[in-house]
C-alpha cells in the first residue's frame, strides 16, 4: 500500500544534512521526515459536504437577472407584508448607521432595500435560453451577502449547479402533475428529503453515498482508516457506509471524544489512579466473549482518540489560523460563526492527513435554520453571510496549508433538503423541490454553471412555464448525476458509481463536468 512518506532519496538527503547532530540525529531525522511528508501528500483527496438543514431558498441565492426573468421574479416576490425580492444589480447598500436613522432601530437592516443589489457573476459558457424565457442572453447574480464568494467564483475555483434535486427519472411538468413517472418518496418533507439527498432513501436510511464512496477506497488509508469519514456536526447518514463508520469530532482543540478521567495525570490526588482506571476499562481478559469484544472496541476507541488528539496537537494542525471575525450584517454585531469553526476543524484534519497516512477522506459539516416560512428577510441573509464567510475562510486556508496550496485536493459542495416556493407567502416561503448548489475547489472547472437554469415565473394569463408546477421548480438535474461527478473525481469506478447511485442509469448524462 502506498503511504504518505518521504521518498528514499529525500530521506538520504535529510540524513546527510543531519549527520552533524550526532546522537540527536535519529529524532531530528524523524521530525524532518514527518515535515517532508506533510508537504507532499501524494494522491490525497477529500470531499466536504456542507448541509443547509431546513431548505435554503435558492431563488434568493442565485438569480437570473435578464429582464424577462427578473421581471417575473419581482412580480412573484416584491409583494406581501414583508417583500422578499432582492434589489437589482447596481443598487447601493445603505450603511447600518443610516438604516438606524431611517428606522429609529439599532438593528433594523432586515429589508432587501438596505442590502444593495444582487452581485453580477459571469459564466464561462453561455447558458442556453430555455423554452418560455424571453431573452437573447441569460445573465446571473448572487445575493449581496455572498460577496466573499464572488472572487473565488471569478477566479475559477467555484461553480454553480442549477436546478438539482432528487429524481428517479427525468421528469417534466406534465409527468409530475399527472404522476405518470415514478417520483421520489415524500417530496417536500424535511426529514425524508434530507435523507434522500444524503442516501437516496427516506428517513431511516442506513447508508449514505459519501460513506459508500469511502467504503470502496478504505484500504488506501491503512491503519488509521477509522478517520476516513469525519463529521463535525453530529450523526450524518451521508457518511454511513457498509464498512466505514463515521468518526464524530468536536470543534475543540483536542476534538476526539475521550473517557473522562482516563487521561488525567492525577485523580483524587493520586498519580496512579488514572492509569489504573485506564487499564480496567481496557481489560477484557476475564468475563467472557461479550466483555472481551466490548473491551476491544473501547481499546480501539481510546487509542484512536489518543492518535487523533496527538495529531491535532502537532504544528501542522495548530498552525491552521482561526476564522476571521464575523460581523452580523443585519445587526452589525460581532458573532461566532459556528460553521466557520467547523471548517477550521476540517482544515486541521486535512493538515494532518500525511501524519495519519490517509489518502481519502469524506467530511460533513452543517448549518441549520433555513426553514423560512416567515421572517425570511431577517433569517436567510444572515445564514448566507455565515456560509460565505465560512467557505471563503476555508478556501483561503487550503491555499496555504502547511506552506502548500492543497485546494486541488479538496472539493466542497453545498446541499439542502430542497429549495422553496417561487412565490412568497407574505414574509417567507414554503417547501418546494429543485434547488441550486455550489461546488468549490481547485479541481473544479469553475466560473461556470452546470445544468440548465430554468425559466422563472408562475403560470399567468397566456404564459405557461414548462419548468414550474404551480410555484414549485421541478429539477432538471438529479442528485445522482451530482454525486456521480464527485465520485468519479474521488476515484470511484464507473461500475461502482452505478451500484451506489441507483437511478443514475436513467439519465442520459452521467456526470456534469464541474470536475
Amino acid at each position: 500500500m502506498a503511504r504518505m512518506c518521504a521518498s528514499r532519496r529525500e530521506m538520504l538527503k535529510i540524513a546527510a544534512g543531519l549527520s552533524v547532530l550526532g546522537t540527536a540525529a535519529p529524532f531530528a531525522m524523524q521530525m524532518a521526515a514527518m515535515n517532508a511528508a506533510a508537504q507532499s501528500a501524494p494522491d490525497y483527496k477529500a470531499i466536504v459536504c456542507i448541509f443547509l438543514f431546513g431548505g435554503n431558498d435558492t431563488h434568493n441565492m442565485l438569480l437570473a437577472t435578464d429582464s424577462d426573468s427578473f421581471g417575473r421574479y419581482l412580480a412573484a416576490r416584491n409583494i406581501g407584508s414583508d417583500p422578499i425580492a432582492l434589489m437589482p444589480a447596481g443598487t447601493a447598500p445603505v450603511p447600518l448607521g443610516q438604516v438606524s436613522q431611517l428606522t429609529g432601530r439599532t438593528s433594523a437592516r432586515a429589508r432587501p432595500e438596505f442590502w444593495g443589489g444582487v452581485l453580477p457573476i459571469t459564466t464561462a459558457t453561455v447558458q442556453p435560453i430555455p423554452a418560455g424565457t424571453n431573452a437573447t442572453t441569460r445573465t446571473f447574480g448572487v445575493h449581496p451577502y455572498l460577496a466573499p464568494l464572488v472572487p473565488i467564483y471569478e477566479a475559477g475555483r467555484m461553480a454553480a449547479v442549477a436546478n438539482v434535486g432528487p429524481l428517479v427519472v427525468p421528469t417534466s411538468k406534465t409527468q409530475y402533475q399527472n404522476r405518470t413517472v415514478p417520483l421520489p418518496a415524500n417530496l417536500m418533507s424535511h426529514n425524508d428529503q434530507q435523507a434522500t439527498w444524503q442516501a437516496f432513501a427516506t428517513e431511516g436510511a442506513r447508508r449514505g453515498w459519501g460513506g459508500r464512496f469511502a467504503d470502496l477506497l478504505l484500504s488506501m488509508n491503512g491503519a488509521n482508516s477509522v478517520f476516513t469519514a469525519i463529521s463535525v456536526a453530529g450523526n450524518a447518514v451521508f457518511l454511513a457506509g457498509q464498512n466505514v463508520v463515521q468518526y464524530q469530532m468536536s470543534t475543540n482543540a483536542q476534538p476526539a471524544i475521550r473517557v473522562t478521567g482516563a487521561t488525567s495525570t492525577t485523580t483524587f490526588g493520586s498519580t496512579t489512579v488514572a492509569a489504573r482506571m485506564r487499564d480496567i476499562i481496557r481489560d477484557g481478559a476475564a468475563g467472557g466473549p461479550f466483555i472481551a469484544d466490548h473491551a476491544s472496541v473501547v481499546r480501539r476507541s481510546m487509542d484512536s482518540a489518543d492518535t487523533l488528539n496527538a495529531a491535532f496537537a502537532s504544528q501542522a494542525a495548530t498552525s491552521v489560523p482561526a476564522p476571521p471575525t464575523f460581523t452580523n450584517p443585519i445587526s452589525g454585531n460581532t458573532e461566532t460563526n459556528s460553521l466557520a469553526t467547523q471548517m477550521q476543524t476540517i482544515a486541521r484534519s486535512i493538515a494532518v492527513n500525511a501524519q495519519l497516512g490517509l489518502r481519502r477522506q469524506v467530511f460533513f459539516a452543517s448549518i441549520g435554520g433555513w426553514d423560512t416560512h416567515d421572517t425570511q428577510n431577517s433569517t436567510q441573509p444572515l445564514l448566507l453571510a455565515r456560509v460565505a464567510h465560512a467557505m471563503a475562510y476555508f478556501d483561503s486556508v487550503l491555499g496555504n496549508l502547511n506552506g502548500a496550496n492543497v485546494r486541488n485536493a479538496v472539493t466542497t459542495f453545498t446541499a439542502s433538503d430542497f429549495s422553496r416556493t417561487f412565490t412568497t407567502n407574505g414574509d417567507g416561503t414554503d417547501h418546494a423541490w429543485g434547488s441550486h448548489q455550489w461546488v468549490m475547489g481547485g479541481a473544479v472547472n469553475g466560473r461556470n454553471m452546470y445544468g440548465q437554469y430554468p425559466t422563472l415565473g408562475v403560470d399567468q394569463g397566456a404564459f405557461r412555464n414548462p419548468d414550474m408546477a404551480g410555484n414549485i421548480q421541478i429539477p432538471t438535474t438529479s442528485v445522482d448525476q451530482f454525486a456521480a461527478t464527485l465520485g468519479r473525481w474521488f476515484g470511484v469506478s464507473n461500475s461502482d458509481v452505478d451500484t451506489i447511485l441507483p437511478n443514475l442509469r436513467n439519465f442520459p448524462t452521467r456526470t456534469l463536468g464541474f470536475l
